[in-house]
């Protein structure tokens, strides 16, 4: 059924539960009706103000905490794109007619992020259903029938619902703190360009507003002191997974892989190497991996990827060249070990290599192939760029307004 002659902003104001919609700084942008009875204000008290300026604190509970935990929700849905249900809250409404006033209240609100056409967080929904009808209900009939059940009941309800609240909160502190040692892991295994110098740029970029860091990685491999051999291996790679322990398979793949390219045949050969390995180590399961040699003296770039995007050569002249001749499944997928393939494919002096991981060119409802052609255009673009301004030209085109959704890992390597 086809949506375009729907009035979505009537379908809004008809909602039986009572919504406002947010700007990301937290003033009213729109209320329905529903929410106005709830709340006993006008549309012109509400709209057009901040939040908290029409609904702050009571200023005479000095226990109260509703405007410092719907606060805290609200700019996290608003930063993280991450829709919050927050536990019971007790959040008093001043009374409209007669100031000084205030009515103890009892809400359970959800926060939901509200995307505009670029992605980014444009409004935050905030959807609140009113409970305190139900808590004096059972207060009411505790009196009554002359038991303190109910009201006891009702402390047990608030004091859970607030339990509740601090241990979220306690989990999500651990889980940054978690990310905060993930990181620092992730960046002390990550090399430099080292030799390679000026002709390198590499660039790690975690997901934007994620708790969680995923096991992105790449590697430089300048094999020139070796016997017989003028070559340069890159490599990047991408495990399944979050935080400390995929960014511990990371470190530990990449180790694997660096050391195999410095005595493997080619870059088949290495990944052959690689995923016999992986079947060892828990977490490396159907991780990507893509390897290319680098023959300065013959010009010749040899290739192999296990699962990974394609590398893209781009040549002086701007045409752009997909390293995808060679692509088998990523690592420990294939119940048997089966030799790898690898392809080659010619450079001339001025060329750019580019390497990466899915976090660049992947977006929610898109296509890769659309990733893919944005990536190619930029490259394109850029190209005369020196590597390191390549490198953040790259970035700046591809990260979406509201940031990256999984991480990623660049190298640009000048030919």
């Amino acid at each position: 059924m086809s949506t375009s002659g729907i009035d979505f902003e009537a379908v809004f104001h008809a909602l039986p539960g009572a919504v406002a919609l947010l700007s990301p700084d937290l003033v009213f942008a729109d209320v329905n009706d529903a929410y106005l009875a709830l709340s006993g204000r006008t549309r012109e008290e509400v709209v057009g103000r901040y939040l908290f300026d029409v609904f702050p604190d009571n200023p005479g509970d000095p226990a109260a905490s509703g405007m410092r935990n719907l606060h805290a929700s609200l700019r996290r849905v608003a930063s993280t794109g991450e829709s919050d249900s927050m536990a019971l809250q007790r959040y008093d409404v001043g009374d409209p007619e007669r100031p000084g006033v205030w009515e103890e209240r009892y809400w359970s609100p959800v926060n939901v992020p509200v995307r505009g056409p670029d992605g980014a967080v444009a409004l935050v929904l905030h959807r609140v259903e009113e409970v305190t009808e139900l808590i004096r209900a059972r207060h009411t009939r505790s009196t009554c029938s002359g038991s303190d059940g109910a009201r006891v009941l009702e402390a047990e309800l608030y004091t859970r619902a607030r339990e509740l609240q601090d241990l979220n909160q306690r989990l999500r502190e651990a889980h940054a703190r978690e990310r905060e040692v993930a990181l620092h892991l992730q960046q002390a295994m990550l090399p430099a360009p080292g030799p390679l110098g000026h002709r390198a740029a590499v660039r790690y970029r975690p997901a934007t507003g994620s708790l969680n860091v995923c096991g992105d990685w790449y590697d430089l491999i300048d094999m020139v002191d070796l016997p017989h051999r003028d070559h340069t291996a890159v490599a990047v790679g991408d495990v399944v997974g979050h935080g400390l322990h995929a960014a511990g398979v990371m470190g530990q793949l990449r180790s694997a892989l660096s050391a195999a390219s410095r005595v493997a045949a080619g870059p088949a050969q290495a990944l052959e190497v690689l995923g016999l390995y992986a079947r060892h180590v828990d977490g490396a399961e159907s991780a990507t991996a893509v390897s290319v040699f680098v023959d300065w003296a013959g010009h010749i770039l040899t290739y192999s990827s296990a699962g990974h995007p394609p590398p893209l050569l781009c040549h002086p002249d701007g045409t752009i060249t997909f390293l995808d001749q060679a692509t088998d499944p990523p690592l420990g997928a294939r119940p048997e070990h089966v030799p790898r393939p690898q392809s080659q494919a010619v450079f001339t002096d001025g060329s750019t290599l580019v390497l990466y991981t899915d976090g660049l060119i992947e977006r929610r409802h898109e296509d890769i192939d659309t990733g893919l052609h944005r990536l190619a255009e930029s490259l394109t673009r850029h190209r005369t760029a020196d590597p390191d301004q390549l490198a953040d030209a790259l970035l700046r085109d591809l990260i979406p307004p509201a940031g990256m959704t999984d991480d990623t890992a660049l190298v640009v390597l000048r030919l």
